[in-house]
């Protein structure tokens, strides 16, 4: 049994059950883009300089939007996307340091968390970057990029290849 359930008559938000039960959220007719995608292998983050982050792996991607080899979300639909960005990482030693996460919609920063850090060695931590984001549903893209300041010496930090915590997603919540 399939049951459609439309935003309105006329375009919108279609909800509908495949033969086995699951739902599909479409878009006019267009799956709504949600992903998941997050790292393999650890990156190093240089002293004093924005990097974008490598997302080479993907736990979901429901319309193909998501990039492995750019690590860019190019949309197909437009709305109002929740983006969400995380990036655990560690220092080279015990230092201050001042760490950045950014969410970039078409090379520019366009939201940011930005915290300053004391780690002891061998110590862990995590920040998140998140925002409401419009997309027009055919250029726009947004990356991940990470940013961070030694303020002992001029070291690097390690962004850790953890699934469950350096992870960069989003999905549509509203199209436009």
């Amino acid at each position: 049994m399939t049951t459609t359930i439309n935003a309105s008559t006329s375009s919108g938000l279609v909800v509908t059950p495949d033969n086995s039960g699951n739902v599909l959220l479409q878009y006019n007719g267009v799956a709504a883009p949600a992903f998941s995608a997050y790292m393999t292998t650890n990156q190093t983050l240089a002293y004093n300089s924005a990097a974008k982050l490598v997302f080479n792996a993907e736990e979901f991607d429901t319309a193909s939007c998501f990039d492995t080899s750019t690590n860019r979300f190019t949309p197909t639909v437009a709305g109002y996307y929740q983006i969400n960005s995380s990036m655990f990482w560690t220092g080279t030693a015990a230092r201050n340091y001042y760490v950045g996460n950014y969410i970039y919609k078409n090379g520019s920063n366009i939201r940011a968390t930005i915290q300053s850090f004391v780690l002891g060695a061998g110590t862990d931590s995590v920040i998140v970057v998140t925002g409401l984001i419009y997309m027009n549903g055919s250029t726009d893209y947004l990356e991940s990029y990470g940013y961070q300041v030694d303020y002992t010496a001029s070291g690097t930090i390690t962004v850790l290849n953890n699934s469950a915590y350096t992870t960069f997603n989003g999905c549509l919540l509203r199209g436009a």
